[in-house]
């Protein structure tokens, strides 16, 4: 694995931990299908979360989210899709972002979150 594959599985794992803590139960890390990832499936009494984790060294030049474009968001809408089509719930579907902001990347000591719920509009 390369050293952002390995940064990119770090700030995951941040994400599922920081969501865990809002009550969040996980059911699915890195997602795979011929339409794309889904970094975290999590879910709460009410909501199925598909979660876009994008992790940065800080916001100078845009907020992580802004790099979630609408190709983006398509692509990750049909993934949704492709796999609410085969797990059976009752809960409505949303789309989060969970931006972690690291400057020193796995070696900064207390990074910074934001989750942004029901993200794209």
């Amino acid at each position: 694995m390369g050293d952002n594959q390995l940064l990119g599985r770090w700030g995951e794992s941040l994400a599922a931990a920081y969501l865990e803590k809002k009550r969040y139960r996980l059911v699915a890390m890195n997602y795979r299908c011929r339409f794309g990832e889904i970094d975290l499936i999590v879910q709460n009494r009410q909501y199925i979360v598909f979660v876009e984790v994008k992790l940065r060294k800080n916001d100078d030049f845009a907020r992580a989210a802004e790099f979630v474009d609408q190709k983006k968001q398509n692509r990750l809408r049909t993934t949704a899709e492709l796999w609410l089509s085969t797990h059976e719930t009752h809960l409505q579907a949303r789309f989060d972002v969970v931006e972690i902001y690291a400057p020193r990347g796995m070696d900064t000591r207390h990074p910074r979150i934001n989750h942004l719920e029901d993200a794209f509009q």
